[in-house]
């Protein structure tokens, strides 16, 4: 896993005038794809990102829904 970055920013369409930026990063662990598992500092916020930037968002809990960001940058 030493070709992914270890931060990436998830950018949001947010309702309000700027867009909601969330940092996450890389974990130990990998997702259905085989890519890592990314996350924000309180968990909530988790994603497989793969090489290419492909976002695939992670329920953290129940009933969660998560939509997918607009954006996905290295940090």
């Amino acid at each position: 896993m030493d070709d992914y970055p270890t931060v990436y920013e998830l950018v949001f369409q947010a309702p309000a005038v700027e867009d909601d930026v969330v940092v996450v990063h890389r974990t130990d662990a990998s997702g259905a794809g085989g890519y890592p598992v990314y996350e924000d500092e309180t968990g909530i916020v988790r994603a497989e990102i793969s090489a290419d930037g492909e976002v695939r968002m992670m329920a953290s809990g129940g009933h969660q829904q998560p939509l997918p960001p607009m954006a996905v940058r290295a940090a």
